[in-house]
């Protein structure tokens, strides 16, 4: 066998292994985001479920409160109906998950003025957990978005963007705050 012959299979055997690899780690960091995704679905999840008892117990301390009870039902429901729809944009989840999450936080303020709400145990075993629920949820959201940053970058750099662009590899939204009313503290005003 020629030199040359030999040298060619060497570079396609080379070429063919790195375009496998590269594949590859674009797979696993795909499935990554994925289930980083998914460990945000269960905690969602979680915070549908309190919200209903965290509500009704507030409606027994602060029942003329009943607009931002209303506020948070309505954005829970919003919320839940962009999870659960398959043709809902992920930025579309991404603003009802946010929305819920800046209503969540009057019913937290509506608890300072009213102290035997604050002091009620189901109350404040309720907040909690939706306290508790809340971390994980900002754990999940920031274990996802390093994930789709691994994933986007990978997507980007050369050559990786060659193999990415074969195999319709697509960059992901990341989870974020949409806008900077959300990330202000809520105001409650009697």
């Amino acid at each position: 066998m020629e030199l040359w012959l030999i040298i060619l299979i060497a570079v396609v055997a080379i070429l063919v292994l790195w375009v496998v690899m590269a594949y590859n780690g674009l797979v696993t960091l795909r499935n990554r985001s994925a289930e980083a995704w998914s460990d945000i679905d269960v905690q969602l999840k979680r915070r549908y479920d309190l919200i209903p008892n965290l509500v009704e117990t507030v409606k027994g301390y602060a029942s003329h409160e009943q607009g931002t009870l209303e506020k948070v039902i309505a954005a829970r429901n919003s919320a839940m109906q962009a999870h659960d729809s398959g043709s809902a944009s992920m930025q579309e989840k991404l603003q009802a998950e946010n929305a819920l999450s800046s209503t969540l936080k009057s019913i937290f303020a509506l608890s300072e003025a009213y102290p035997d709400l604050k002091a009620n145990q189901n109350f404040a075993k309720l907040q909690d957990e939706l306290s508790d629920t809340e971390n994980k949820i900002q754990a999940s959201r920031r274990f996802y978005n390093g994930n789709v940053r691994e994933l986007n970058t990978k997507i980007e750099h050369f050559p990786t963007n060659i193999i990415a662009g074969m195999f319709k590899f697509v960059k992901r939204e990341f989870f974020e705050i949409a806008d900077a009313a959300q990330r202000e503290n809520v105001q409650v005003k009697f």
